[in-house]
C-alpha cells in the first residue's frame, strides 16, 4: 500500500451524500482522489462513476476492498449498514470514513471502534460542521475571547426531507429528523465549547407533515446542558418549507454572534422562468430564490475529507472520530429517551437495549414501558 502520493479512497453509496464526497474530493485534489465506487445497484453505480470520472466500480463493496492501492474508504450507506462495513473495511486494513450518525446503536458503535484499533487503522467521523467555514470563523472569535464566556449556543438545520427513501425506514435509519439532523447539532455545540462533559438533555419531537411516509419524528427540540454551565438549543425539521435553512448563534457574556450557513453566500433571485439548481433541498426556482455559490465548500465537506486525507499521511490528527460519534449517540438515546418520557434526562444515561434509538420514543408512544435510569 503507497505511503506517499495522493491518497487513494473507494466510496461505498452512489446517492446523494456519496455525490458530495466525489465531488468534494475533486475540489480539494491535491491529498486524495476517489479511485473507485462501491453500490449495490449496477445502473447507479455506472453512471455515477462516469459522472465523476472514477475508473474503478462495484456491485459489492467487500469486492472493492481486495483493491490493495486504496487506502481510506468512505462510507454513505444507510445506518444500518455502517457497523458492518466498517469492521469489513478494517479487515482489510484501510482507514475508514463513517458518515453521521456513526451507528443504529450504541453497541454497534463500540464494535466499529474495537474494530478499528484491533487492525490499526483510523476510524473518523464525518461532520463537516466542524470544518463549516462560517461556522469555524465564529469558534476562532470565541476562543480569541470576543463573547466572553458562553451561556448560550443555538444551531438549527431544517428542510423538508431527506433525498434518498431508506431516510424514512426507521429499520434502517434508527430515527428521523433529531437521529439525521440532530447529530449535526449535538456534535457541533459539544465541539464549539471544547466537549465539555453533558449533564441532561431535554427533547420534545413529533410527527407533523409526514406521517404517511414514516414513523419517524420530522421536528425536534432539544435542549443540552454542559457542565461548564453552558446551554445548548438545537432545532431540527424534516418539515421545514423552503430548501436547506441552517444557522447557529453564539451568546456570551460580552457579546453575540449569528452565522446563516446560506444566506451570506446566496444572490438574491427573481425568475418567472426559473433557473435550474438553487440550493440544496430547495423545490424551486421560480419566483424568489436564493441560489448558493461554492456551495460544498460553504457546507466544509472538502476540507473535512481533505484533513481526514491528511490523517491518513500522518500529516494531521484527526478532529473528530469514532470515539466523539459514540459520545453523540450516547445523546441520541437520551434524547430519545427524553421525548419519550416527557422529561429531562440527566447524562450519563444506562440506556436500555433496543434496536434502534428511536424505539425508546416509539415505544413510549404506544404505552410499552423501557427501563431507564
Amino acid at each position: 500500500m503507497a505511503r506517499d502520493g495522493r491518497v487513494k479512497v473507494g466510496i461505498i453509496g452512489s446517492q446523494f451524500q456519496a455525490g458530495i464526497h466525489a465531488a468534494s474530493l475533486q475540489i480539494m485534489p491535491d491529498e486524495a482522489e476517489a479511485v473507485a465506487l462501491a453500490s449495490p445497484t449496477p445502473g447507479n453505480a455506472a453512471a455515477f462513476a462516469k459522472r465523476f470520472g472514477i475508473p474503478r466500480v462495484f456491485t459489492d463493496y467487500r469486492e472493492m476492498l481486495k483493491e490493495k492501492d486504496i487506502e481510506m474508504v468512505t462510507i454513505a450507506a444507510p445506518n444500518s449498514l455502517h457497523c458492518q462495513m466498517t469492521k469489513d473495511i478494517a479487515a482489510s486494513g484501510k482507514h475508514i470514513v463513517c458518515e453521521k450518525p456513526l451507528a443504529m446503536t450504541i453497541a454497534e458503535g463500540e464494535e466499529m471502534i474495537v474494530a478499528a484499533k484491533s487492525h490499526g487503522v483510523l476510524l473518523m467521523y464525518g461532520e463537516e460542521l466542524l470544518f463549516t467555514p462560517k461556522y469555524l470563523k465564529a469558534k476562532e472569535m470565541a476562543d480569541a475571547g470576543a463573547f466572553g464566556k458562553i451561556y448560550l449556543i443555538k444551531q438549527s438545520e431544517k428542510h423538508f426531507g431527506p433525498h434518498s427513501e431508506w431516510f424514512w425506514d426507521v429499520d434502517r435509519s434508527g430515527g428521523g429528523a433529531f437521529m439525521d439532523l440532530g447529530c449535526h447539532g449535538i456534535a457541533f455545540c459539544w465541539w464549539f465549547l471544547d466537549r465539555p462533559a453533558m449533564k441532561s438533555i431535554y427533547c420534545q419531537m413529533g410527527t407533523y407533515v409526514h406521517s404517511k411516509n414514516t414513523r419517524a419524528e420530522d421536528d425536534s427540540l432539544c435542549i443540552i446542558e454542559f457542565a461548564d454551565g453552558a446551554v445548548a438549543l438545537i432545532e431540527n425539521s424534516w418539515a421545514h418549507r423552503g430548501g436547506m435553512d441552517d444557522r447557529i448563534e453564539i451568546h456570551g457574556e460580552d457579546g453575540v454572534t449569528y452565522a446563516n450557513l446560506h444566506m451570506g453566500n446566496a444572490l438574491t433571485t427573481y425568475s418567472e422562468n426559473g433557473y435550474g439548481y438553487a440550493v440544496e433541498k430547495a423545490p424551486t426556482t421560480k419566483g424568489w430564490s436564493y441560489p448558493v455559490f461554492e456551495e460544498l465548500w460553504n457546507y466544509g465537506t472538502p476540507q473535512e475529507l481533505n484533513h481526514f486525507a491528511r490523517c491518513v499521511r500522518g500529516k494531521e490528527t484527526p478532529k473528530i472520530t469514532g470515539e466523539d460519534g459514540l459520545a453523540i449517540m450516547h445523546a441520541l438515546y437520551a434524547g430519545y429517551a427524553s421525548a419519550g418520557e416527557g422529561r429531562k434526562i440527566a447524562l450519563p444515561f444506562a440506556a436500555p437495549s433496543v434496536k434502534k434509538p428511536i424505539d425508546l420514543w416509539l415505544n413510549a408512544r404506544a404505552g410499552e414501558p423501557h427501563k431507564s435510569k
